[in-house]
């Protein structure tokens, strides 16, 4: 007797489907006693797989020619621009009217989600140039500040960092717009595969440039600056989670100034934290207060110092 046939008829035996009907039933009544983590009769939510999958084709209109498994010519990329669109947009929209369906902005009517879905897809597919705009000087600026790399198409083929910062901006331009679950699974997505944590809250000027990247994490409130570096490591967060909910909305993060350099393990924690335009945070250095700009803070393995860059006798290199 053929192996599958075999296998058909082991699986099919009394004994068997008594066991399955046991399993399912233990289950079922889980579902009853721990009911907070199902989601049963309820709105229809975004599909993980689906967005994904979308995160994946948006990238490639974001980055024409480097996603694609074959040479794309500028005479066709008209035509195959316009058919994937097409895909994105009926696919983005089903998504959005039900993030929207499962959390109405204020004021939405029921009557009126299917078209303020399909508003709002068309804005967020609207915003794509401008996201290439500023992505490029990201490339830009992980070319310039990284002598290792020997082309910008390298880096945007093989850096994590480009994935990770490209959907974080894409996520970011959901997030504006008060579209619920999509974002966090866009940037959660690209966090798993980059081991960089962007939250799509996070607003980040041009010119970004994380290098190596891993361990990295952007908390939601986060502000950074333009022309800002940083190093694997590195954690942008909030001083205290300790009030849970009642901290929602509230500026919990530090504020990053322009052309801010930012090196492996640093914590800058605190809303109300700034670190000032045209400073160097050393590596491994714990902040919670503000720095002035032109700074410069070491940890030398005793305690940490704040310096002025002015002062030329307290010159560190910490080129990496």
């Amino acid at each position: 007797m053929p192996a599958l046939a075999f296998q058909f008829l082991l699986r099919n035996t009394p004994a068997v489907k008594q066991t399955v009907t046991q399993l399912t039933d233990q289950l079922v009544a889980s579902y009853a006693k721990s009911g907070g983590i199902n989601h049963l009769d309820g709105k229809n939510l975004p599909s993980k797989r689906v967005v994904t999958g979308l995160t994946c084709d948006l990238l490639r209109l974001l980055f024409p020619g480097f996603f694609e498994e074959k040479l794309f010519h500028s005479s066709e990329i008209k035509v195959e621009t316009a058919a994937l669109l097409d895909s994105v947009l009926g696919t983005l929209e089903d998504e959005i009217r039900k993030a929207l369906a499962y959390h109405p902005p204020n004021g939405l009517a029921k009557k009126d989600v299917a078209a303020e879905a399909h508003k709002l897809t068309v804005e967020f597919l609207q915003s794509l140039p401008q996201v290439r705009e500023i992505l490029q000087t990201d490339v830009q600026a992980a070319f310039d500040g990284d002598p290792a790399a020997a082309s910008k198409e390298e880096i945007i083929v093989s850096y994590p960092f480009i994935e990770a910062i490209a959907v974080q901006r894409l996520a970011h331009e959901m997030y504006v717009k008060d579209i619920a679950l999509i974002p966090r699974i866009m940037t959660e997505w690209a966090h798993g595969r980059t081991g960089m944590d962007l939250n799509p809250g996070a607003k980040i000027g041009s010119h970004f440039f994380i290098d190596h990247g891993t361990g990295t994490v952007v908390g939601e409130t986060a502000i950074i600056g333009n022309h800002v570096k940083m190093y694997h490591g590195v954690t942008l967060g909030a001083k205290s989670t300790a009030g849970g909910q009642t901290l929602k909305g509230k500026k919990r993060h530090p504020t990053i100034e322009d052309r801010v350099t930012i090196y492996p393990g640093a914590t800058i924690l605190g809303g109300e934290t700034i670190i000032g335009a045209n400073s160097t945070i050393g590596g491994n250095v714990f902040i919670m207060d503000s720095v002035q700009p032109n700074s410069l803070v070491i940890y030398d393995g005793l305690d940490m110092r704040v310096l002025s860059k002015a002062d030329k006798s307290t010159a560190v290199d910490f080129q990496i």
